[in-house]
């Protein structure tokens, strides 16, 4: 039964706040999740092939969707909405929803990050399967394949140079036409990287999500067989942070204790891509797990003393 005052509030619903849901759940405290569209970033992977337990991959979707029903089976509750402010008043964290009003011993923040991706036609289809956002996730994709980066400026000419380690096809798209440095272009040509500063029209697919190379304003056709995406400039979501307070790096990420995931305000958690970390799916899980683990032990240091 939904009450007004919890134990936890989780403000996320992504891969890290479904992961200290469960955790919560599984130690018998009182526990919302507050997720405002379910449209983090896990819901652009269609395709998850670096997870323990899924060879075959799995997509965002599902992993949240069998999330959900795990941390209900333990109690969980979970609303959606968005959280407009927090408050510390007297010990206990005011929650402000759209529509609610909530007060919670403690707090995780796991609201993520938003890549900021231009509306190029086809692109999301294929995000996830044949499109990527991270090397450390799926540079093992492109092998020796001929891939193409869709990118702006600095960002994406860094990040093209960093794809040398898979393959040596690459073709770099300054999509923005944003200035790269002399020093950084002649980089791009010494390593052999084709660069092009054109605008993307859209992408060509087959099928759902087969990419197969991306149209330019000038009409030519860039094929490939694999993309990567790289403007810069991701949206850190951790505005809800600033309203407590919470000492936030110069890059928007915030730095939390390296063994109990706590943040710099008392009894205020965080995990997932919010976190200084590698933006990686398996890492939110643990620093999830993590602060959960760290939430209980304070919890019942809490109730014992209330």
């Amino acid at each position: 039964m939904r009450t007004n005052e919890w134990d936890c509030i989780i403000i996320g619903g992504g891969i890290a706040g479904l992961q200290a849901a469960i955790q919560m759940g599984r130690s018998q405290h009182t526990c919302l999740v507050i997720d405002s569209k379910e449209e983090g970033r896990s819901s652009l992977c269609k395709d998850y092939r670096n997870i323990l337990g899924w060879p075959d991959g799995i997509s965002g979707e599902d992993l949240r969707a069998l999330g959900r029903e795990h941390a209900q089976k333990t109690g969980i509750e979970f609303l959606k909405d968005h959280v407009t402010t927090l408050k510390d008043v007297n010990g206990r964290f005011h929650v402000k929803t759209t529509e609610h009003e909530f007060t919670a011993r403690t707090l995780l923040l796991a609201t993520g990050i938003t890549d900021r991706i231009p509306p190029i036609p086809n692109l999301k289809e294929c995000l996830g399967m044949t499109i990527y956002i991270c090397t450390d996730c799926d540079g093992y994709e492109v092998i020796d394949t001929p891939t193409l980066v869709m990118g702006s400026g600095e960002a994406g000419a860094n990040f093209a140079l960093s794809l040398l380690y898979w393959t040596n096809q690459i073709t770099y798209i300054n999509h923005e036409k944003n200035d790269i440095p002399e020093d950084l272009l002649m980089r791009l040509k010494e390593s052999g990287i084709h660069y092009i500063e054109e605008k993307i029209e859209a992408v060509k697919k087959e099928g759902d999500s087969d990419f197969k190379g991306v149209f330019l304003a000038n009409g030519e056709l860039i094929e490939g067989e694999r993309a990567f995406v790289s403007f810069g400039g991701n949206d850190v979501h951790t505005a809800l942070a600033d309203q407590l307070g919470i000492d936030v790096m110069n890059n928007r990420h915030i730095h939390v204790d390296s063994r109990t995931k706590e943040t710099s305000i008392k009894n205020v958690w965080a995990a997932g891509d919010i976190v200084a970390h590698s933006e990686q799916a398996t890492i939110a899980m643990g620093e999830a797990t993590q602060a959960a683990i760290w939430i209980h032990k304070r919890l019942m240091k809490l109730l014992k003393e209330e």
